[in-house]
Parts: C-alpha cells; structure tokens; sequence
C-alpha cells in the first residue's frame, strides 16, 4: 500500500500534526498497529517512531489516525507506521472499529497495509485474539506484539509464546511499549514478515455463511490457541485492582469517589496555579511592559498610539494567553496522571447512567467536569467520544459549565452586594452552572437529537498501574501545545481588536489612543446595544461594555470596569473599594432601585452567554462553524430569556 491511495480506498487521515515524530518517505510499505483499547497500542505507536502521538488508558483515546516514520535495520530502511482507532474487533459496533475495518478489509488487497501489527493484552488474550482472528481470514503480513505479560502473571497465567505462535501461524513478540522493552524484537521480526510473502489465510473449514456461525468459529479457533499456549490457574485471582474496583465501582460509592477525584484536581489546579499566573500576569504587566515602554522611547515611540498598540494591546493580549499556561499545564498533567493510572476507565463506567439521562455516554462527562477549570481543554477532550453527534451535543453544553475565569467576577460581584454572604452565592454560581447543563442538554435531546442512539459502554477495565514520567510528560505538552495554538492568535488578534475600539474617540475631546473611554468607540457601541439589556435591569453601557470585553476572557470584566469608572482595578476581588461603590451606584440606578434582582440577571448572563473567543476557536475547529454559529446564538438567547425572567420576577416579588 503506497502513500498513493486509489480512489476506492479509505484515505489515512492526517495526524502528523498530533505526532512530534517524522514522516516515512512517499511510496514507502505502509505497517498498520491495530489493536483493542488499553492494550498499549499508541504507548507502543510513540515507542517505535519517536512520536507523541496522545495516549492514555482510558477508553476512546486514539480519536485520530497517527502516521510516522518507523526506521528498520537493512531494507526496506524506514516504513510508515499507521496507528488506527482502537477496536474489539472488525464488525464496525463503533466509528473506531468501522474506520479500521474499511482500513483492513478493503477489496483490493493492493490498497491494503503492506504488513499489521496486532497488539494483544496478555492478561485477556481471549478478548485481544477475536480480532486477529479475523484479520487472519485473509492474505496478510502480521506480526503478534503481546503486551500486559506482567498483569498476566499477577492473576497468575504464564503463556508460552513459542506455543502461541505455533497455533497462529504468524509470528509473536513479548514486549512492554511503556519501557520500550521488545522493540528491538518487534523490529527485527517485522524485518523479516515484510522481506517474505503474505501468510495464506486461515483455513476455516465448513462454516454455515451467517454473522452466529462464523463468530462460534472464531471463538473456537481463539480458545484452542489460549488452551495451547496459556497456563492459567485452577481458580480465578483476584488482584489488588479487583479489590480498588469494588470500591470505585460501586453503584453508590463509586459516582462519589469521582466527584471527589475531580473535586481534589479541581482544587489542586486552582492553588497550585494562582500564584504562577499572579507572577506571569504582574512580570507582562510590569517588566515586560517597563521594557517595551523603554525601548520605544529610546526610538523615539514613546507615547505614541504605537507604544499604545504595543503595551496596551499586543503585549496585554500574549500576557493575558500565557496567564493561562500554569492552569492548563496543571490540569493536563493531573488529567494524565489519572489516564495512565488507569482510573478513567472506572469513571467513564459510573458517570454513564447519569450522562444517558441527557442523551450523553459516561465518556462525557470528562470534558464537562473539566470545564468547570477551563472550556478550551473541555471542548477539546470531546474528542474521545467516537459518536459525532455526541461530540456535538458535548461542545454545546461545554460553555455551560462555569469557567475559573468567570470566578473572580462571581467574587467581587459577591463581596459588593452580598458580603455576608459572598461564599453562598459563589457556590450557588456552580450549581445554576450544573443546571444549565441538565435542562439545555435535555431540551437538545428532546428536539435536535430525537433519534439520537444509545451506543453501549463496551470497554474492558485496564488494570491500574504506576504512570509513567515520561508519558505524562509527553501527553501533558501535547495538549498543552495544542491549547497554545489554538488560542495564541484569536486572543491576541481580538485584544488588540479591544484596545482600538477603546482607542478610536467618538465625540467630547481627545485624539487617538488618548481618549477618554466614555468617549470612545468602545463607549458609543456598549451604548447602542444597553438598551437590549434593560428588561433585566442592566441597561447601561458600563455593565454592557463589561461583558463585551468579557467575551474575550471573562476576567476582563473587573478591568473593564475599573477602566470605566478611572479607578484602579482591585489587588483582591474580595475588596473592591471605591470600584466597588462605582458598580453598585450603577446597578442602583439601571434596575430603578431594585439592585438585588439585576445583579443576580447579571451574574446568570455572565455565567450563560457566549464563552471567550479562545473556546469559540476550540469549538470552531472541533465541530465547525455551523455548529459553532448555532451555539452562540443558543447560549446568547437562554441566557438573555433566562436574566430576564430573573429580573422581572425579582423585581415582582420584592
């Protein structure tokens, strides 16, 4: 199979862009790694080509096809090492197993992969050896990569691999990808399968031509090839996993110990990362902004619009995306920890139920628990959810989830209106966030998603094992990498965007970039637009502008204000002073005296309307922009309905 795809053929999709390792050379014999979930197939994938391509241990994890160079002693030299979606076996159950089986089963067995590796979990061979045996109904190269031997012997079951590899008629190699233990074995096997012919299919005797028949044959000849090579023990072990499992998969428990697992990342993120990205955003704020402002001078720049543009907009816009790195890495490499570990698996199963209520599997409520930290790494973990439409639905409610950016807001907003009661109302935030969840998840399933399917949870849990440094750390910057490409340019673009409305003067006195923001641009627009907002108590161009700039980055709120108001923007949201006091005056008289009820229609529209631009670019890269489109006008609709009934009612009842 040359890089040259006939147009018959399925296409290798491209993933060099999630693969750090090189590409093969076109026309080069194309080796494909198939295998089950959890099975070490992508760990094995990275080992061989040098990748990093994303792996985890947990179910639904390779979502895209990796492709890189894998380098073999002699000829044929280098070949392209094909990574396809994990599956169970060839009958397409799954999108994964339907892209892999029109991969391995087409036609033409010139379009086929040159040679497979089949990777298969030693401690469940039965299940792993399904899908070899039906690869092996056709003409093909293959070579056996067995991984787990160590699970294997915990529970018990030593496997001859002589043995093994005698019954399948095609060549064996023990390995273990996470220490790269095997490699050298499994290259020089494959050498030896691609410089010979094909291994002829397996003879399968008389078997009636129905899915029934043809599967009890399979099982037989798996079972035959276990009952030749593996000793097992005369009674089942029960290994330190199955006892952890009783425990976190229990019907009760177990929905509570995850709550309690994410809760501690949750936490750990937002401690750990308060004081990096406190030292990022005051070294762009102050020395790096020092600098540029002292460099421009000694060009002659300084207090120009230029030094303007450069400070206020480039620098603040790169400062504000990189305030973002410590949380992202943070929760990337818990995140990890936990994938490798092997809890994932557990938590996909408990969270199930509770997902199928709003039409979701158990998968997804990964990504929405992790938007509670942010929603572009949210949005991006839709990607282990094989079913489209579920990815859709997902990405959807993702901005529903209440961000750690929309915090600081909650905190001052609290602290001004509430102080008795600030720690309440923070807390009753996340719960209004949760609902929203529910209720527009529900309606979506009820309407848009009517026909949308109940695809079983079908996974074999891995057993749990120490993770590895050097896979966290490779897992942890691919996708903090990936966070960094998607949001670097739309943030930098729009904050500069920002500071030119701010910058352009619309009436009163002042030139460019010297304006006073009542009488800018930025100011006329907010005002236009209040009056839309009135009917929930927050009519004024102030509270307007505010969530305007907040659709850049919803921390943006508390600086807008306090460049509103000419006063300095608070050390600590929790004392707001004299900003403080500006706000309330404003609240005070948009709502016509009825405070309470317009800063609570406040707070649920900023907590419902339209996420920052980084998770729009996430969503318009992960489900395109008609889908983009329609949740913007979603979530701009709910959360306008939603502050007004909020106010109206408020106001109706005090």
């Amino acid at each position: 199979m040359s890089d040259q795809t006939s147009s018959s053929a399925p296409s290798f999709a491209s993933c060099h862009s999630d693969a750090a390792g090189p590409l093969a050379a076109s026309g080069a014999p194309v080796v494909a790694l198939v295998g089950a979930p959890n099975v070490g197939k992508s760990t094995l994938f990275n080992s061989l080509t040098g990748a990093r391509r994303s792996v985890g241990n947990w179910p639904g994890t390779t979502v895209e096809v990796g492709r890189c160079e894998w380098r073999l002693p002699g000829e044929p030299g280098a070949v392209a090492l094909v990574d396809l979606p994990g599956a169970y076996s060839l009958d397409a159950i799954s999108p994964d197993e339907a892209f892999t089986h029109a991969m391995l089963r087409v036609d033409d067995a010139a379009d086929r992969p040159d040679a497979i590796v089949v990777v298969v979990d030693a401690s469940r061979l039965s299940r792993s050896l399904y899908l070899l045996s039906q690869i092996r109904e056709q003409d093909a190269r293959i070579v056996v990569a067995m991984t787990m031997s160590d699970i294997a012997a915990r529970r018990g079951v030593d496997i001859d691999v002589a043995a093994l590899e005698r019954h399948l008629g095609v060549p064996v190699v023990r390995l273990d990808p996470r220490h790269g233990a095997g490699d050298a074995d499994l290259t020089r096997r494959m050498v030896e399968v691609l410089a010979g012919p094909p291994t002829p299919a397996r003879v399968r005797g008389e078997v009636p031509d129905d899915d029934l028949s043809q599967a009890d044959e399979r099982f037989a000849w798996v079972q035959a090839a276990v009952d030749a090579s593996a000793v097992t023990p005369d009674e089942d072990v029960h290994t330190w996993s199955d006892r952890i499992d009783r425990w976190v998969t229990a019907p009760w428990l177990g929905p509570v110990i995850f709550l309690a697992v994410m809760w501690a990342v949750f936490q750990l993120t937002i401690k750990a990362a308060a004081p990096l990205q406190d030292a990022l955003d005051s070294l762009f704020a102050g020395p790096v902004s020092d600098l540029a402002a002292g460099l421009l001078g000694a060009v002659g720049l300084g207090g120009s619009w230029f030094e303007s543009f450069i400070i206020d907009g480039l620098i603040g816009g790169v400062g504000m995306l990189l305030t973002f790195v410590p949380l992202m890495a943070i929760m990337f490499l818990l995140l990890s920890l936990l994938e490798d570990s092997g809890y994932m698996a557990r938590a996909a199963v408990v969270t199930d139920r509770t997902m199928r209520f709003i039409g979701l599997p158990g998968r997804a409520f990964l990504p929405l628990v992790v938007g509670f930290g942010c929603n572009v790494p949210a949005i991006s973990a839709t990607r282990v959810l094989p079913d489209a439409r579920h990815r859709i639905l997902t990405a959807l409610l993702v901005p529903f989830t209440s961000c750690t950016a929309r915090l600081a807001v909650y905190v001052m907003l609290a602290a001004i209106f509430f102080p008795e009661h600030a720690g309440n109302v923070v807390f009753a935030m996340y719960l209004i966030s949760i609902l929203f969840v529910v209720v527009v998840g529900l309606a979506l399933k009820k309407t848009l998603w009517r026909t949308l399917g109940r695809d079983p949870l079908i996974l074999d849990l891995p057993p749990y094992q120490m993770p590895h440094p050097r896979i966290l750390g490779a897992v942890t910057w691919l996708r903090l990498k990936g966070f960094l490409k998607t949001a670097s340019g739309i943030i930098v673009a729009t904050v500069a965007a920002v500071w030119l409305l701010q910058s352009i003067p619309v009436g009163g006195q002042g030139g460019f970039a010297d304006v006073p923001v009542e009488d800018s641009a930025y100011a006329a627009a907010a005002e236009a637009v209040a009056p839309v907002f009135a009917p929930a108590g927050f009519g004024n161009w102030e509270a307007v502008g505010a969530l305007t700039v907040g659709f850049v980055a919803k921390e943006a709120v508390i600086s807008s204000w306090a460049q509103t108001y000419a006063v300095e923007e608070p050390e600590d949201p929790a004392n707001p002073g004299s900003l403080g006091e500006a706000v309330k005056a404003d609240f005070a008289e948009s709502s016509g005296g009825y405070t309470t009820a317009a800063v609570w229609a406040f707070l649920v529209f900023l907590l419902a309307y339209t996420p920052c631009v980084a998770t729009l670019a996430t969503q318009w890269r992960e489900i395109g922009p008609r889908w983009t489109l329609f949740g913007i006008a979603l979530q701009l609709s709910i959360a306008w309905v939603v502050a007004v009934a909020i106010f109206q009612v408020g106001r109706a009842i005090s």
